[in-house]
């Protein structure tokens, strides 16, 4: 093969090779485009245009399910500082993990629905709950009074008196107030995650409150034989 024949042979192969990866690149976006389709179809409501409303069970689950988990996570980076347990230190990974990306899901579903991330004025957190039994999210698991800023509404957030404790406390004990001061939060979050169940209508956020109930009840049942091992017990 001559000199001229190989460059044009290795021209024909770079060719060949940029006209893959732009058929292969073109392939990526086009899936990401049709995977962004879906998921725009699958968050859609009832309200005007496929949008749930701004007082809608939905957008007030997103809301305040977002403030929710934030706390859930603020939690577990405090504890995962606060001790060196192995067991604890994962629990906390997990949660604020997932979580995290949940939230950032619920917030994600209300700018693609172009609503506020706040309740609308002179709406209460809690209120799209009104109906279900406990009222307001003032059922048995509630919680969270007295910590200030409307999120004592919501059912079983801790206080910042309560959060102040946790980032003061140390080994065992952080790990049994982090325990119960996070089954209290779950507790609170499956009564939250259920009534989204029943009320919501989107379908994939009523997937993942589905998904939200399972995910706690079971870390609940953790939480209880951590809290065992350690002599302690949830609280009342």
């Amino acid at each position: 093969m001559t000199a001229d024949a190989g460059r044009t042979a290795d021209s024909e192969g770079r060719g060949r090779t940029r006209r893959v990866r732009w058929i292969a690149g073109g392939a990526v976006v086009l899936a990401l485009v049709l995977a962004g389709v879906a998921a725009f179809a699958s968050a859609r409501g009832e309200g005007e245009n496929g949008v749930p409303s701004a007082d809608s069970a939905d957008a007030g689950f997103a809301r305040d399910m977002a403030v929710h988990h934030q706390q859930a996570v603020e939690m577990s980076f405090i504890v995962r500082d606060r001790t060196d347990d192995e067991d604890v230190r994962r629990l906390a990974y997990d949660i604020a993990n997932t979580q995290a990306n949940q939230r950032g899901m619920l917030l994600g579903w209300l700018d693609l629905w172009e609503l506020p991330k706040l309740a609308p004025d002179g709406a209460s957190p809690m209120a799209w709950m009104e109906g279900m039994e406990g009222g307001e999210g003032h059922g048995e698991h509630g919680g969270g009074h007295g910590s200030g800023g409307g999120v004592g509404l919501m059912p079983g957030m801790a206080t910042k008196d309560e959060l102040k404790r946790l980032g003061g406390l140390r080994g065992e004990q952080a790990e049994v107030f982090f325990l119960q001061l996070m089954t209290d939060h779950h507790k609170g979050g499956v009564s939250m995650a259920g009534a989204c169940v029943s009320l919501c209508a989107v379908p994939v956020e009523k997937r993942l409150a589905r998904g939200m109930v399972e995910g706690q009840q079971s870390e609940l049942g953790l939480m209880r034989d951590m809290l065992a091992a350690r002599g302690a017990k949830p609280r009342t």
